[in-house]
């Protein structure tokens, strides 16, 4: 059962309105303001090779000023479609709504300060998702623009996973600068929890394909170059914090946890930010966890996706708690150390 949930059309601004023929890849990338990044991030996957393609530019709420750019820059293209949405739904909602633009049996999300590191990358992650039916999302290698070094500050994995950057291992969550979803995979699960906004919806999306029993593979041979721009990223200060245990926090109560369970976890986001300067965030999370969790409902279909089951305990286990360390290189890697 697929579960395409139906939104309205969106603003049409420029290139084509649909793809002349079947492709096997739809690649989204969600624009808001920084133009120039965009662009590059458009003329890099416009350029991949040996696969088809479409291009879905999805914009969240750019000045007039960055859009006119945007529409020069997609003026035109028969493999690339730019299109405006009502007003900013987040990272999760933006995804949702530009992945129900395409129909390609592959949805390559990038982010628009991330480019593809080789013209044959794309090709590569299709075809990597087409031998193995079995795999529910591929995790790309984030690298830094500039040096070419892994990213950090994109690292979603235990830290000791880090020395195997290179490799190709199981894991439990994916990155979203930059990875590739089976379209039907996707839209059984239900797609990402708009409820989110952003922060952790990767992690709530795999948990779910983890519970279908797909596996979420992180290629190391498969790369984005990041363009890391410190003030380009939404500020700890801001929201980022109250985003990041709130949504953490709701999606442990989507999937069985007690509030009462999840005490010692919030008070280690406490501490965490405690120590950051951002309490006041960490606090106000916890109330707004619990009234997303009181209003969340399933998507129809979906509902055997949530909670854990032996097999998917197993597979976290094996993927993620094993790669974390004793419980004293945790505090020292997870509480005690900066955002």
């Amino acid at each position: 059962m697929t579960n395409r949930p139906a939104y309205p059309p969106p603003q049409h601004i420029a290139g084509a309105v649909a793809p002349r023929q079947p492709v096997d890849a739809d690649v989204i990338i969600l624009s808001m303001e920084r133009a120039e990044e965009t662009i590059a991030a458009i003329a890099s996957a416009r350029a991949q090779q040996g696969v088809s393609k479409h291009v879905w530019i999805v914009d969240q709420g750019s000045s007039d000023i960055a859009m006119a750019r945007l529409r020069a820059a997609v003026q035109g293209a028969p493999d690339a479609t730019l299109v405006r949405l009502d007003r900013n739904h987040g990272v999760a909602g933006g995804r949702n709504r530009a992945t129900a633009l395409g129909r390609a049996r592959i949805v390559f999300a990038l982010d628009n300060d991330a480019e593809f590191a080789t013209p044959d990358t794309l090709a590569r992650a299709v075809a990597a998702m087409d031998a193995a039916p079995h795999l529910g999302a591929i995790a790309c290698r984030i690298l830094v623009h500039s040096t070419g070094q892994d990213d950090l500050s994109s690292w979603g994995y235990p830290k000791g996973l880090l020395p195997r950057s290179a490799e190709a291992f199981d894991a439990a969550t994916f990155v979203g600068a930059g990875h590739a979803l089976r379209r039907a995979d996707f839209e059984t699960a239900g797609g990402y929890d708009d409820a989110l906004f952003f922060a952790w919806e990767e992690y709530d999306l795999a948990l779910r394909l983890i519970n279908m029993g797909r596996t979420i593979r992180y290629r190391g041979d498969i790369a984005v170059r990041h363009k890391v721009s410190a003030e380009a990223r939404v500020a700890w200060t801001g929201t980022r914090w109250f985003h990041f245990v709130r949504n953490r926090l709701y999606i442990a109560m989507k999937h069985g946890a007690s509030p009462a369970a999840l005490l010692p976890r919030f008070l280690a986001y406490q501490a965490k930010g405690a120590r950051n300067g951002v309490v006041l965030q960490g606090l106000r999370a916890a109330p707004a966890a619990l009234a997303l969790a009181h209003r969340f409902r399933p998507a129809p279909g979906t509902e055997h996706l949530y909670g854990h089951t032996e097999t998917s305990r197993a597979y976290l286990a094996r993927t993620d708690a094993a790669h974390r360390g004793t419980p004293l290189q945790r505090l020292k890697r997870e509480v005690l150390s900066g955002l």
